[in-house]
Parts: C-alpha cells; sequence; structure tokens
C-alpha cells in the first residue's frame, strides 16, 4: 500500500506532492501552484499590511503615554495648588488691613510667610497674572464690573479684586478684576 507525501504549506493547507506531480498547470486542476503561490503572495502582503497597522498603534499608545505622563508630571498637583490660593489671598487681605499700630512684629511675620509661601509656589510653576494697568484679556481676567472713564484707555484693568495664577502656561484661576469702558 502506498502512503501519501504530503507537504505542509501555511499551517493549514497541505497539498498532496503525488497529485502536484501528476498535474500540469494546463491541467483543469481547481488550485495550480501559481494560483496558491498568487494566494500566499495575497495573505503575505495582507499580514504585512496589518503588521504595519499594528506598528503604528503601538507607537500612536507610546506617544499618547508619554505625552500623557508628561501632562501628569507637569499639572499632577494643580488641586494642591487651587486650595493653597484661597490661603495666599487672606494672607494679603490680612497685610492690606493691617495697620503699624504696635502690631509690627505680627506684621512682618505675616509678610514673611506670604512670601514664603509665593516662593514655594513659584518652585513648582505657579505665577501670579499681572492684572492692574494691562489690557483685559478674558483668557487670564474675570470681569466683574466695567467703570465708563476717561482717565484709562478702554477694556483697560482698574482695579484687581483678586489675583489670577497660572501654573506653567496653564490657568489655575482667573483674576477678578474692574475693566474700563469709554465714557458716555
Amino acid at each position: 500500500m502506498r502512503t501519501k507525501d504530503t507537504v505542509e504549506i501555511s499551517g493549514t493547507e497541505e497539498l498532496d506532492e503525488t497529485e502536484n506531480r501528476s498535474n500540469t498547470p494546463d491541467d483543469d486542476n481547481p488550485l495550480s501552484l501559481e494560483e496558491l503561490l498568487a494566494a500566499k503572495e495575497k495573505e503575505a502582503g495582507e499580514n504585512w499590511d496589518r503588521f504595519l497597522r499594528e506598528r503604528a498603534d503601538l507607537e500612536n499608545y507610546r506617544k499618547r503615554v508619554n505625552r500623557e505622563k508628561e501632562e501628569l508630571l507637569n499639572y499632577g498637583n494643580k488641586s494642591l495648588i487651587e486650595e493653597i490660593l484661597p490661603i495666599v489671598d487672606n494672607l494679603e487681605r490680612a497685610l492690606a488691613h493691617a495697620s503699624e499700630d504696635g502690631l509690627g512684629a505680627l506684621l512682618e511675620g505675616i509678610r514673611m510667610t506670604h512670601g514664603m509661601l509665593l516662593n514655594s509656589l513659584k518652585k513648582f510653576g505657579v505665577s501670579q497674572i499681572e492684572a492692574a494697568g494691562s489690557q483685559f484679556d478674558p483668557a487670564f481676567h474675570q470681569a466683574m464690573a466695567q467703570v465708563p472713564t476717561d482717565q484709562h484707555a478702554p477694556n483697560t484693568v482698574i482695579e484687581e479684586y483678586q489675583k489670577g495664577y497660572k501654573l506653567k502656561e496653564r490657568l489655575l484661576r482667573p483674576a477678578m478684576v474692574t475693566v474700563s469702558t469709554p465714557a458716555k
């Protein structure tokens, strides 16, 4: 009894070598070698395209993860800083309303504490937004009132109620301001 010799082509398909030896490309064989080769080339091309897409997806994933990691490092302490800013505001109000009548040491202590707190915030990339006297910018200022006046150019910040802050280049809190308008 004769056994068939088989050749494995791509893991799932097998060809009978005895049949291939007897068949020529001119025979009416449903799958000739040329057709099988063309099918395998097509499959290889599809696999190559899939590989390239997966590789691009992986590279995009790496870039996104790196970008998110960088953003987390730069802005991860945003909520902590937002909690500290009202403390800075209260220290500034205490300094503005304190009198020099025998409270010099207390006043100096508050000034030093305020300065230390601002320096600490500056180390983490927090900076104050300059408002008074500057041109109104809705990206950094929140207008609380408008005052018609001839003393200032229109859309100029006249008064600052609460300071605004940025964390690096990102807005933490806008400055609350009064803006000038043309006198009528």
